[in-house]
């Protein structure tokens, strides 16, 4: 992030801020440079640039960080489970700050009127042109993954613009997650057109249990000699749908990770790093068991955490999620071991970054046959519209409300997808909003009869997902959004007995687990499921509707945290 002395000025421009100071507002923007963005002294022979999560956002746009994050067992209490004042205060931050806007769900909406939209792609290229410029022979970007997924665009070209883009940007090797879910023949399309390679360990045919994809990429930066290991999200064929990748296995392989590594140092790796898409907490253990890793960078979780981590002799880096940050890490190798280094997660503010040239015009080319449907208005929003958090946001507040008015259902159900960007008040939503929401290739509103046992068993399984002790049986995303149903999640306890309290909201009566119940929801992994893509339900409401708002959902009653 930046240094307390390039956001001194900004802080105490920010101390003064109200909703009716536009001067001061634009006077707190000036104060943030794209030099003090980048000004970073440089350590070492190697520089590694890193971003993840991008979530196919070319875009500048709103992203809210989590307001509720909760940790179990060991690490409670831990980062990236501190969120609001407690991660300012564990942090050194002030509230108010750019810093605080970026990091923080506190104030989100007064301060995104003061600083804006973050990220955009072409804001990120100049970012990265300039440290190559500075650091030609040192630097190393490299992509954790969720980059195909998560756009209109992306949609539209099944991955191509994305792929485009990232060539574009130079990166010099990624790992995979939700582009598994363009199908196996398209993945193997898109693999052949990138300039870079795609890594993933811990991939295997289901036939002969051989690597599917190369599992390392040897580099050299700076003199020293770096391996890169890649590692896929290790449960993409339980979270996402088993049909469109039929004959890959997948899994953590820690012990396959550790061959890697040991493998990568006898053939004279001087510097080893691992891109992974495990989530944080797995990355945090994989780190305690594979030993020799000396840099792990990890995505899946959309963690943003403005200082390394470190476990023993590792040094693990979180750079946050859609296109908002690139983190750059310099690193001093002595006889095979890193001996100083040196951090900094750059916040991208749209407004301060000049755009790339280059990439601007990739962009513009990618969006100009889409207009229509991108810049089409259905509704404004008096709320702010978020996703992001443990359980359920605003923006999936408004999408279960959409199921249960559209598909005439007692219960809506929503997945708990950590990606899609934030809306402040008074904003238009447009098609394009709809689709960085529920871009998706097994998108089917469903509309079925499921009994009061079979809700309970379905949220006990996603909360054992996301709450289970042991990391290794944690599967990444939040609780699924639920609307027209209530219930109580004690965190705490063990598998099947978290979830009670299940109330039908419209009624106020006690969910019977014999009795039957409409249910819609969308984004199943069964194959053939029927319904219109959810994006269709969404809109038509909203279309409806034209104003909203929603102010949180407090059907849910969270314990044990």
């Amino acid at each position: 992030m930046l240094t307390r002395r390039d956001f001194l000025q900004v802080a105490a421009a920010a101390a003064v801020l109200t909703s009716g100071a536009p001067l001061v507002r634009a006077a707190a923007r000036q104060s943030i440079t794209q030099d003090s963005l980048l000004a970073m002294k440089p350590v070492g022979q190697v520089t590694l640039l890193n971003f993840t999560d991008i979530h196919a956002q070319l875009m500048p746009l709103y992203f809210r960080e989590p307001s509720v994050n909760l940790g179990v067992g060991e690490v409670h209490g831990l980062v990236p489970h501190l969120t609001g004042k407690d991660f300012l205060k564990a942090y050194g931050l002030k509230p108010g700050t750019p810093e605080a806007y970026m990091l923080s769900a506190e104030d989100f909406s007064a301060l995104a009127g003061t600083y804006g939209r973050v990220g955009g792609l072409d804001r990120m290229a100049t970012l990265v042109k300039a440290i190559r410029a500075a650091r030609p022979d040192n630097t190393l970007l490299i992509d954790c993954g969720d980059t195909w997924q998560g756009s209109y665009t992306s949609l539209q070209t099944r991955g191509e613009d994305m792929v485009d883009a990232m060539n574009l940007l130079g990166v010099d090797v990624m790992v995979p997650h939700w582009e598994f879910t363009y199908g196996e023949a398209r993945v193997k399309e898109l693999v052949a057109k990138l300039k870079f390679p795609f890594l993933a360990q811990n991939v295997k045919d289901t036939e002969w249990e051989e690597d599917v994809f190369p599992h390392t990429a040897t580099f050299e930066r700076g003199g020293v000699k770096i391996a890169v290991i890649g590692q896929a999200f290790p449960y993409t064929p339980v979270a996402n749908p088993r049909y469109m990748m039929p004959k890959w296995s997948f899994g953590i392989r820690d012990d396959e990770m550790q061959k890697r590594v040991d493998a990568a140092r006898a053939g004279g790796a001087e510097l080893i790093v691992v891109a992974s898409h495990n989530g944080f907490d797995v990355d945090r253990k994989m780190a305690s068991r594979v030993k020799g890793i000396d840099v792990l960078l990890t995505g899946h979780t959309h963690d943003a955490i403005p200082a390394v981590v470190k476990v023993g002799d590792t040094l693990l880096v979180a750079s946050g999620s859609h296109g908002k940050f690139l983190a750059r890490l310099d690193v001093e190798v002595r006889n095979k071991k890193v001996v100083a280094h040196s951090f900094k997660l750059m916040p991208i503010f749209s407004d301060v970054v000049t755009p790339d040239a280059e990439m601007k015009a990739l962009i513009e080319k990618i969006r100009a046959p889409h207009q229509a449907v991108l810049g089409k208005k259905l509704a404004k929003t008096e709320s702010l519209l978020y996703r992001r958090g443990n359980f359920n946001g605003t923006f999936d507040d408004l999408i279960c409300q959409a199921l249960l008015d559209e598909r005439d259902a007692q219960i809506a159900l929503s997945p708990g997808f950590r990606w899609g960007s934030s809306l402040p008040p008074g904003a238009d939503i447009t098609m394009e909003d709809v689709y960085n929401q529920t871009a998706i290739t097994y998108p089917n509103a469903y509309r079925s009869e499921m009994t009061g046992q079979l809700l309970k068993d379905i949220l006990e399984d996603v909360a054992d997902n996301l709450f289970n002790p042991d990391p290794y049986y944690q599967q990444g995303g939040d609780m699924v959004r639920v609307g027209g149903l209530g219930y109580r999640i004690d965190i705490a306890k063990p598998m099947g007995s978290r979830i009670s309290e299940m109330t039908l909201l419209k009624t106020g009566q006690k969910i019977d687990a014999s009795k039957a119940y409409v249910v819609s929801g969308w984004a199943s992994v069964n194959e053939g499921t029927q319904g219109p893509p959810v994006w269709d339900v969404v809109s038509g409401w909203l279309d409806k509707h034209k104003t909203v708002r929603f102010d949180g959902n407090r059907a849910v009653k969270v314990v044990g945290g």
